[in-house]
């Protein structure tokens, strides 16, 4: 199986600057689909990640376009080539 993560601005130093991550490996789910990032690019899985494995509040995640909270958190299948954007949240004033 092959996963396209889209890697956000703030999160690029954390793998080299690339702005795309293309992994390969097996996931059933988004969990297991942040394992595999995490597994190369343990830093960007902090960044994501609680340390009890919840996602944390302020990151959205998107699965070819869907956001990882409406089609089952981090439980939702995922398909082979899958687009998994992160997109923490930007605020200010």
């Amino acid at each position: 199986m092959s996963f396209l993560f889209v890697i956000p601005g703030p999160l690029r130093d954390l793998t080299g600057g690339r702005s795309e991550v293309r992994l390969d490996g097996h996931a059933d789910s988004v969990r297991d689909a942040l394992t595999l990032l995490g597994n190369d690019y343990p830093k960007v899985r902090d960044r994501i990640v609680t340390e009890l494995g919840e996602v944390r509040p302020h990151i959205n995640i998107f699965i070819d376009g869907d956001s990882f909270r409406d089609v089952g958190g981090l439980s939702a299948p995922i398909r082979n080539g899958a687009e998994i954007l992160i997109l923490p949240a930007v605020s200010g004033g």
